[in-house]
């Protein structure tokens, strides 16, 4: 005996519900845990979202692959916490500095079979982002970073493009690994925009503001390299020539530039105010994050007054330094850092 229609509807309607109800339970927890709880204790799917303890300020995020969980900083002070599912084993999730170059709340891939990212914000141009996926607890995307759904639609909320993002993989000691040096894209078309050519013999920086008028300022150090290069909204604008006191490692470090000023004076521009940083400890959250960077690093670098001068008339609270050992331009050998628009030499 067929069953009636209605019937029919009727399972059709709850094996739909079956499915969003699977579907929505791989993607997370839908509420916070409390603000209080143990992060390592987060089991997969759940996160922690306080924004009220930090309302206003810079925001930046900080991705550990080892650990499976992302933190975000709002002001210096964690705002958000969750576990995460990054790439699986030949899809590995990029480590490097990222800035967010474009928010689809309904966006769909162009890659993989159309599927549904919600909340997507794009890292790079072919394929990485953050959006609410599936969380097993285990790397399982194709190099996308996977969030709960409800945390990724807070997060995407507090977002805004350009904003930074650094991703680390705690298990590889505190530096930055990668494959390569990334080269840069039209934000708007996506095709690859012509590098920036290297420092000609004898020439201490370059300075071309007007590739890039606008938009979050990002400073990148290399010890391996002793070079700084300067991009603002993903877009490179200056690269300085950098000397090292010693030989010892500088070790890994991010700064986020918060409001107000630090005691004592500019280590680069004497007579100007110190600047307030926040220090990410990296990798992951551990008890130096929120502490100013280390004198002895800073004591060890100098650059040319007249570019420091350039980089810190730019520089606004949000602003982010990378200090690495590793390098940034390609004819360096040794490992390499992956990093938004770094250029040829």
């Amino acid at each position: 005996m067929k069953p009636s229609p209605a019937l029919l509807a009727l399972s059709v309607a709850l094996a739909a519900n079956l499915a969003l109800g699977g579907a929505a339970l791989s993607q997370g927890s839908r509420t916070s845990a409390p603000a209080d709880a143990a992060l390592s204790a987060l089991k997969p799917g759940q996160f922690i979202w306080s924004p009220q303890v930090a309302p206003d300020g810079p925001l930046v995020v900080l991705v550990d692959l080892h650990l499976q969980q992302a933190y975000v900083y709002r002001n210096g002070v964690r705002i958000g916490t969750t576990t995460i599912s990054s790439g699986r084993k030949g899809h590995e999730t990029p480590t490097g500095v990222f800035t967010i170059l474009q928010k689809d709340a309904d966006h769909r891939s162009n890659k993989y079979n159309n599927a549904a990212m919600p909340f997507m914000e794009r890292l790079t141009w072919d394929g990485v982002a953050l959006h609410a996926g599936g969380l097993p607890g285990y790397p399982s995307s194709h190099g996308c970073v996977h969030l709960p759904i409800a945390f990724a639609r807070e997060l995407f909320a507090a977002t805004k493009t350009g904003m930074t993002v650094v991703i680390v993989d705690g298990a590889a000691a505190p530096r930055l690994e990668a494959s390569a040096v990334m080269t840069a894209y039209d934000a708007k078309s996506g095709e690859r925009l012509p590098q920036e050519t290297g420092l000609a013999e004898g020439q201490s920086y370059r300075w071309r503001p007007d590739i890039a008028p606008s938009g979050p300022v990002t400073v990148i150090i290399s010890g391996a390299d002793r070079r700084v290069v300067v991009s603002r909204n993903g877009k490179e604008i200056g690269r300085a020539r950098l000397k090292v006191e010693g030989d010892a490692p500088l070790g890994t470090h991010a700064l986020v530039l918060m409001d107000g000023a630090q005691p004592g004076e500019n280590p680069f521009l004497p007579g100007r105010p110190n600047p307030n940083w926040m220090h990410l400890d990296l990798p992951g959250p551990g008890d130096a994050a929120g502490t100013p960077p280390d004198p002895a690093i800073v004591s060890r670098l100098s650059v040319s007054q007249d570019f420091a001068r350039l980089v810190f008339d730019i520089l606004r609270p949000g602003a982010t330094v990378l200090v690495t050992d590793d390098a940034i331009l390609p004819q360096t050998s040794g490992q390499s850092l992956k990093i938004l628009d770094v250029g040829t030499k």
